[in-house]
């Protein structure tokens, strides 16, 4: 049966959901209720936030008087933390499990939502014990292990701010946030697991501590048992503190103002600085409970698996916080895809049961290598729904995981979204035809366009900027502590539409087609890193005096890093140095910024104005014309 979006049949490559998913949907109808959302959107994230519970009413839905600066659900007072656990607990999803967890060698622990309410509680009286109070932020550098879940809500019940740092990061980008964040208390491990070797936490933490005097307390997760510096009167076990008479299991969320802090979470700019986006606690979570439960269609029966890492806002936002608005059971796993072997996730699927499988592109690639054996010797019945994020899709990819993983009858869930935003923006839903590679349509309340220069549409099938031309209850409120930044970033080029640095274009069915990065941010597996960072931690070395990175396209990566070095006087190049190099980026910023390669050059193309022409870089790279070099200078 020819079935359509709109009135007419659909363009290109197009997969229809099966009967049984279009026949249960949470929601059964898209064109309607997407309508109502743009006609008369107070009334339609009223009606949202109003499934949840709130101590006070909001005065107002949205105040755009001070725009860019909007404000949701004014004068409603609520917090994210009690409705992810204490709304629950009340209930009969008391004794549900909230998170069944897997360690990468093995182990395994599970909570239900009064146990992981109690673990909350606890953790949340340590940090008061330690002096941490409402509006502080606590920084959190951890493994993919429960602690990292626990410490989040803790913060969040007792109304401090957290910043998580990605716990692949190393010394100088941890030591960046925690200075612009000026945390006082640090929460670690001793280590965690990755391709059965432990990565150093509480090693670089300690160098972190080292160059920000600001950390007092440092509280670290016993997690791979080997010996670590331990400094008497700043760091503590957390298993010791949690064992204290201060660590009571009672512990009332602190009501919070809807425009309250709820976390900041760096990501790269394309300057040096990583930028701290700002999320508060009301419309973050009226929108994340929101997508989560339309998206991923969440069921009571559903074991859901969102595989990113919660130092990311995917994390954030789909591993901590809506499947526990949602009163979901969510899987979380520590280690590799492929570790020790590459069914390592399949086994999963099928030892614990899960329907929804959440996951980054390059993840998809580097699974697909390994062959359709791996899979197909797993039982992958119980999926239901699959989804990706990150980047965009190649098709090819797409197709993999729809017939091998999905078995053709799972539909994707291919989501278009950023740090910024805080939620799906645009995104199928389980009743949407597909185009892979396509990630379709703007969620409910969110418009979006492709325009030119000027701000103007451009023809359907024309690359332009994609822009967001109204506001969004998660979007990010500013950059901490530079509000000129905000306006600058995000809104300086269109003035009432927020610009989100990526190019895409519309199909003649009003689909969406994301097309990359517009400014110096690098995309490698799914992670923003920009390209000022790697620049600086390149530079940082003794033998280099200048440095660009560019992205080039990687079959496995999406892109992979590479990067232009001009060496200082009498240093000569070899292929030690550069490994060196590789290896100093990797101890500076993470192993995820290592550079595939580096080129030793004489100089570096720039603009008269000095400014590197990395577009030209990467056209020469890839054989490709160069454009306008007018501004070259000579």
């Amino acid at each position: 049966m020819e079935r359509t979006v709109t009135s007419k049949p659909l363009t290109g490559d197009v997969f229809y959901p099966p009967p049984e998913i279009e026949s249960q949907a949470n929601v059964p109808e898209y064109e309607t209720l997407y309508r109502r959302s743009l006609e008369d959107p107070q009334v339609f994230w009223a009606e949202r936030a109003a499934e949840l519970e709130w101590f006070q009413p909001w005065e107002e839905v949205l105040d755009d008087t001070e725009a860019p600066f909007f404000r949701w659900f004014v004068g409603g007072k609520t917090n994210i933390a009690y409705n992810c656990l204490e709304r629950h607990v009340k209930t009969w999803r008391r004794n549900k499990l909230a998170l069944i967890w897997e360690g990468e060698p093995g182990d395994t622990r599970s909570f239900s939502y009064h146990a992981l309410d109690r673990e909350v509680a606890k953790f949340a009286n340590v940090l008061k014990s330690m002096g941490v109070k409402k509006g502080d932020i606590v920084s959190i550098y951890l493994p993919r292990i429960p602690e990292q879940v626990i410490a989040m809500l803790a913060c969040a019940r007792i109304g401090a701010a957290h910043s998580v740092v990605y716990g692949g990061f190393s010394v100088e980008a941890l030591a960046e946030r925690i200075e612009d964040a000026q945390s006082r208390v640090l929460v670690t491990a001793d280590g965690g697991w990755l391709r059965g070797k432990i990565v150093e936490l509480k090693q670089i933490a300690d160098e972190a501590m080292a160059r920000q005097p600001t950390i007092e307390s440092c509280i670290v997760v016993r997690r791979t048992g080997q010996e670590i510096y331990m400094e008497a009167g700043r760091d503590y076990w957390w298993d010791d503190l949690m064992g204290l008479p201060i660590a009571s299991p009672v512990c009332p969320s602190e009501p919070m103002d809807a425009e309250d802090l709820l976390f900041i979470l760096y990501t790269s700019g394309t300057t040096g600085r990583p930028k701290g986006v700002v999320h508060t606690h009301g419309g973050y979570m009226v929108y994340t409970y929101t997508t989560l439960k339309y998206v991923f269609d969440l069921k009571e029966e559903d074991r859901y698996w969102c595989a990113a890492d919660p130092g990311w806002i995917t994390g954030h936002s789909y591993i901590v916080y809506a499947p526990l608005l949602n009163g979901a059971t969510s899987f979380m796993y520590e280690g590799a895809p492929n570790y020790p072997y590459p069914n390592r996730w399949w086994r999963m699927i099928e030892k614990y049961g899960i329907s929804i499988l959440y996951t980054a592109p390059t993840a998809i690639r580097g699974l697909m290598r390994f062959g359709d054996a791996w899979p197909n010797r797993h039982d992958l019945s119980s999926l239901r729904l699959l989804g990706t994020v990150g980047e965009p899709i190649n098709p090819e990819a797409w197709k993999w995981y729809y017939s091998v993983i999905g078995k053709e009858r799972c539909p994707i869930m291919d989501t278009w979204w950023q740090t910024e935003t805080g939620g799906f923006m645009i995104t199928p839903l389980p009743i949407t035809p597909l185009k892979p590679g396509s990630a379709t349509r703007p969620f409910f309340g969110v418009e979006v366009d492709v325009v030119d220069d000027q701000g103007k549409p451009v023809p359907a099938g024309d690359e332009g900027y994609l822009v967001i031309k109204r506001p969004w209850p998660a979007m990010l409120r500013t950059i901490y502590r530079d509000p000129e930044r905000y306006k600058n970033q995000y809104w300086s080029k269109f003035g009432h539409m927020y610009q989100t640095g990526d190019s895409a274009r519309k199909d003649e069915d009003g689909y969406i087609w994301v097309i990359g990065r517009m400014d110096d941010v690098i995309k490698v597996s799914g992670y923003r890193l920009g390209t000022a960072e790697i620049e600086s931690a390149l530079v940082s070395h003794p033998a280099v005096a200048e440095a660009a990175a560019i992205g080039l396209p990687h079959e496995l990566k999406g892109n992979a890093i590479h990067a232009y070095a001009v060496l200082r006087a009498g240093v000569e190049p070899s292929d030690r140095l550069a490994e060196e190099l590789r290896n100093h980026v990797g101890h500076e910023i993470g192993p995820i910024a290592k550079p595939e390669n580096i080129t030793f050059v004489d100089g570096l193309p720039k603009t008269r104005s000095g400014k590197i022409m990395r577009r030209l870089l990467k056209a020469r790279a890839l054989g490709q014309p160069e454009g306008d070099i007018s501004t070259l200078e000579e």
